[in-house]
């Protein structure tokens, strides 16, 4: 069986032009696919989702939070992985994003504290933590805030 062969069912396609309450010759007459009275037979039927005059699902669950739309999606990393780049490279965003570090800086990147630095950088980023600020600068490396 490959995708080209598949088929619906025998019986599933019907006609969309298809006659109801035509008579019994038409194959769907007098209630016309609607069976024996009761609300959906009759026309005016409720919409989609009325439960009756009971509370609807949609009204009974709780609606919690808000998506605020000032707050500001920062990625953080650690000094610990600025390990990877040489003695006196200048690291920007752009820089992180080819080595892999983070894959998208979203609204911006700051710079934590954890971990060990060795290496003299400057690093260029949106933000800096006091802990990253104090190991760059042990290390007589330079922040710069974009």
């Amino acid at each position: 069986m490959n995708l080209s062969n598949l088929t619906p069912a025998e019986g599933s396609v019907q006609n969309g032009n298809f006659r109801r309450g035509r008579g019994h010759a038409s194959g769907n007459g007098k209630t016309a696919g609607k069976g024996h009275k009761g609300q959906k037979a009759r026309s005016g039927a409720p919409r989609p989702g009325f439960e009756g005059g009971q509370m609807p699902i949609y009204r009974r669950l709780p609606k919690r939070g808000f998506t605020c739309r000032n707050s500001k999606e920062i990625v953080g990393i650690n000094v610990s992985e600025l390990e990877v780049f040489e003695n006196d490279t200048v690291v920007t965003v752009e820089l992180l994003m080819d080595a892999g570090i983070i894959k998208n800086p979203r609204d911006g990147v700051k710079i934590l504290g954890g971990g060990e630095l060795t290496k003299k950088l400057t690093v260029k980023a949106n933000a800096f933590s006091e802990g990253a600020k104090e190991k760059i600068e042990a290390v007589q490396g330079t922040i710069e805030v974009i």
